[in-house]
């Protein structure tokens, strides 16, 4: 057996260990950028004031900073933590896939459970630059995504996102098949579209993700 971890990996090469497969068009995708979702006078003020320290000091940021001046705050407006489900910060990961033990930490996930992540369903790593940071930020997520498939074992969609720097790009794994979104820029009118998505997860998370004897 292999061990590895997440930032070990390229597209590549993960592309050539597990039969994955990129692929340029994905209903998945289409119905999670182009759902309508209103958002609120609240969340609009929220977001435009977080936008504004992120347009003046965001690029000089460290990851800590990052995280936590701008990507959680965005992340908590969307409301994503309940009692079935949460959003949790730098937990490990790991699993057996295919021939290889894959492990790292996650820099965000939502996953089943209020206290403790229970059943991940969505992976997120942010980087600084994409230069600064030891492995390819698209590769490491998509490597935290197939141990969360695995932990899953329910062959459905896994979701995620990596972002670098003021860029955020959602990812899709279905299958062997991964879908990478457009890069949408966090200091212009794209923010609204990138928090729309994320409340958009979390009704897809509820209505086809989560087994409904979880909801009871």
């Amino acid at each position: 057996m292999k061990t590895a971890t997440f930032k070990e990996w390229t597209l590549t090469t993960l592309d050539k260990a597990f039969g994955l497969r990129q692929i340029w068009e994905c209903s998945l995708m289409d119905k999670w950028e182009n759902k309508e979702v209103e958002i609120d006078n609240f969340e609009k003020k929220t977001l435009l004031n977080l936008q504004k320290s992120l347009i003046r000091g965001g690029r000089a940021w460290n990851e800590v900073e990052l995280e936590n001046k701008f990507i959680s705050p965005v992340v908590m407006t969307a409301n994503i933590d309940d009692e079935q489900m949460g959003y949790f910060l730098e937990r490990s990961l790991s699993s057996i896939v295919a021939d290889y033990e894959l492990s790292g930490i996650v820099d965000g996930m939502i996953a089943t459970g209020f206290r403790e992540p229970d059943i991940p369903l969505f992976c997120m790593h942010e980087y600084k630059r994409s230069v600064e940071n030891q492995g390819s930020p698209d590769a490491q997520v998509l490597a935290a995504m197939l141990v969360a498939r695995e932990q899953n074992n329910n062959q459905k969609p896994i979701y995620g996102l990596f972002v670098v720097g003021l860029n955020w790009n959602f990812i899709v794994l279905n299958g062997n098949e991964y879908f990478i979104s457009k890069t949408y820029h966090a200091d212009d009118e794209e923010i609204f579209a990138i928090f729309k998505m994320l409340k958009t997860l979390k009704k897809i998370i509820k209505s086809e993700l989560i087994k409904t004897d979880m909801l009871e």
